[in-house]
């Protein structure tokens, strides 16, 4: 007996096929099938590390806030008017206005942290299905929708009581400005001319704003396309532009003025008829009834439209009693002096305008008050600014949580109302070479 032997069918084609395809081809020879892999288990288990990492940060950001700590430390108003020390006053009114900066920076991360964090991964298994959605993917570019209705509410109201102001000085503006041409056309004082170029710039100056105002808010993909980065920057470019027209404007005041004072001038004394009188009482009573309304308001744009109440009606005031008394004490000179003074003025004032506006754009630091505000938002949460944070980490910090750090501080900061746009920089060294070369 030679051995037992083993009849078989033949193989078809396709057994031969499925024989190599799970033994490997020819070139490569046979495949190994290697330990046993359970994916959809692997993905349970990094969804579940992943929410619990990132809601021990949601609960470290909100352990962070802890306002009654801060609030023992405010003076009410009516223990404010006791104090009679005036610096003093003023000390606990700093630190009231302190206080309010980092309520508002907790109010802001308490009502945005966790809406940021949801947003950054909203497929955390990567199943192709959204499990989850964050604020910020229905929100876009209006950051202010996510923060509490209290507070948008204010905002909402500081908007409206700005808009109602800036509208009504620019209607009483326009009123004046003609009044002031028609007392002007009747009157040959050099200091009641410098007013009412000073009434039809101030006018224009509104336009400009107005005008660079509309183009930053619209929402046009062509300009979003054309500016990456946004329009703030075209308010200031616009002011300085209307800062050298208001300089050069008054040079040739100031110009008029001097040559009339040299002896080879005309010396004879302006007239000035009750017209011109009345236009000129009447923009000193107008702009100081708005300035009072405008007083009680205390927000920024309200406030720089009460210094420039304040400033017409010293400048107005100003240009009706150097002509006035000039008149009625025969002195000739008082009127054109009084024009080249307030020229003075005006072109000191403006070309100061012009240098703060072109420090600005320049990239200039934020003011002491705005930097304290912004270094406690990163200690909490680790006329626009921008900001450039640069945050130390230890060097075996997870990527996921340096993002969702880093992005958490981006839109908390973005959402205060001072700051145009935020920069973080993530680092694990303070040891490092400057961060940008020299011209950049």
């Amino acid at each position: 007996m030679v051995g037992k032997r083993a009849f078989e069918r033949p193989k078809t084609p396709r057994e031969h096929i499925d024989e190599f395809s799970n033994k490997g081809d020819v070139e490569s020879g046979p495949r190994t099938t290697g330990k046993r892999r359970f994916p959809k288990f692997k993905d349970a288990v990094d969804f579940a590390m992943a929410e619990r990492t990132q809601g021990v940060l949601k609960k470290q950001l909100v352990a962070g806030i802890d306002r009654e700590c801060f609030e023992e430390y405010r003076m009410s108003d009516e223990k404010l008017k006791e104090i009679k020390d005036k610096k003093v006053r003023a000390f606990y009114e700093e630190q009231n206005a302190r206080l309010d900066d980092w309520l508002e920076v907790d109010t802001v991360v308490k009502a945005m942290a966790g809406e940021v964090m949801d947003s950054m991964n909203p497929d955390a298994d990567h199943d192709g299905v959204r499990e989850r959605g964050g604020g910020l993917q229905n929100v876009e570019e209006r950051i202010d929708e996510l923060l509490p209705d209290r507070v948008q509410e204010d905002r909402r109201k500081a908007a409206k009581m700005a808009r109602w102001a800036i509208n009504i000085n620019v209607i009483a503006n326009i009123i004046l400005l003609a009044a002031k041409g028609a007392a002007a056309l009747k009157s040959t004082s050099l200091s009641l001319i410098a007013s009412l170029l000073d009434s039809a710039l101030d006018l224009l100056c509104t336009v400009i704003v107005w005008t660079t105002n509309r183009l930053v808010s619209w929402r046009l993909d062509s300009l979003a396309r054309r500016f990456p980065v946004g329009r703030q920057r075209l308010e200031p470019l616009g002011i300085l532009v209307f800062s050298i027209i208001m300089v050069i404007s008054f040079l040739q005041i100031l110009q008029e003025s001097v040559t009339k004072l040299l002896p080879s001038g005309d010396h004879s004394s302006a007239t000035l008829p009750a017209v011109a009188i009345g236009a000129m009482a009447g923009t000193v009573v107008v702009k100081g009834i708005i300035g009072i309304g405008c007083y009680r308001i205390k927000t920024t744009q309200v406030q720089a439209l009460f210094q420039d109440c304040k400033t017409d009606v010293y400048f107005n005031t100003l240009s009706l009693l150097f002509p006035l008394i000039g008149k009625q004490a025969g002195v000739w000179w008082l009127d054109p002096l009084g024009a080249a003074l307030l020229s003075l003025y005006i072109i000191y004032d403006w070309a100061d305008t012009c240098l703060e506006n072109v420090t600005r754009l320049c990239g200039s630091a934020a003011e002491k008050e705005l930097d304290k505000k912004l270094t406690y938002l990163l200690s909490i949460c680790a006329d626009g600014v921008w900001v450039e944070y640069d945050v130390l980490l230890d060097e075996k910090s997870p990527l996921r949580r340096t993002h969702d750090i880093s992005e958490t501080l981006q839109y908390c900061a973005e959402a205060l109302e001072e700051v145009d746009r935020c920069f973080v920089s993530m680092d694990y060294s303070a040891e490092n070479p400057v961060g940008h070369s020299a011209g950049a």
